[in-house]
């Protein structure tokens, strides 16, 4: 018998909230995240109203906020974020449902559009498989601003999963999301589940 994967979105799905913010809010506090966000609200309205792409609107975040950062003093955030901060965003549901799968010896993949630095390392320590968007890096080692690539997004979350795996291999295909941007990778699945956590 073919094994078993299961695909969870990360944002939403396995935890309660949108972890780009939280981790903005983190490392700058509340005050300095809303004047942010004040700053770049005209894209982020023009981003509901489907009239702006979300992965620029995803850099003027990151250039308002981490552009000249260093790799490595953003990488020493994210850890710090995942070891402090994420677990109190987790869903209940969805890490019993991804203890579940790991039980069963079922291969776990997140695909996540947020950036690869924090997701990893939650997936480090479950043992599970990471696909995340990536943040350009210049010659000097600090963010850009930009994304190194295309956002982990919509078909992208798709495109990146057939880069790792071949559908054909698995008997079964979970997979779990909670937005539009996760219906692509529902589609492939045997198993899909949308909005299944509510905790």
């Amino acid at each position: 018998m073919k094994p078993s994967i299961a695909f969870f979105d990360f944002d939403g799905t396995i935890t309660r909230k949108d972890t780009m913010l939280e981790f903005v809010r983190f490392v700058f506090g509340s005050k300095r995240m809303y004047a942010g966000m004040v700053k770049i609200s005209p894209w982020l309205i023009a981003l509901k109203a489907g009239l702006y792409p979300a992965h620029k609107a995803k850099e003027k975040l990151l250039s308002i906020f981490f552009k000249g950062m260093s790799e490595e003093t953003f990488n020493k955030h994210a850890a710090n974020f995942s070891a402090e901060a994420l677990p109190g965003l987790l869903r209940p549901g969805a890490m019993r449902e991804l203890a579940m799968h790991k039980q069963k010896r079922t291969k776990v993949v997140v695909v996540s559009a947020s950036a690869e630095n924090w997701v990893k390392y939650f997936c480090d320590e479950q043992q599970i498989t990471c696909i995340a968007t990536k943040l350009e890096i210049d010659s000097r080692g600090n963010l850009t601003g930009k994304l190194s690539g295309a956002n982990c997004n919509a078909m992208e979350k798709v495109n990146r999963i057939k880069c790792e795996f071949d559908p054909a291999d698995f008997e079964n295909i979970y997979a779990y999301g909670d937005s539009k941007g996760d219906k692509d990778m529902l589609s492939i699945a045997t198993h899909p589940h949308y909005r299944f956590f509510t905790d």
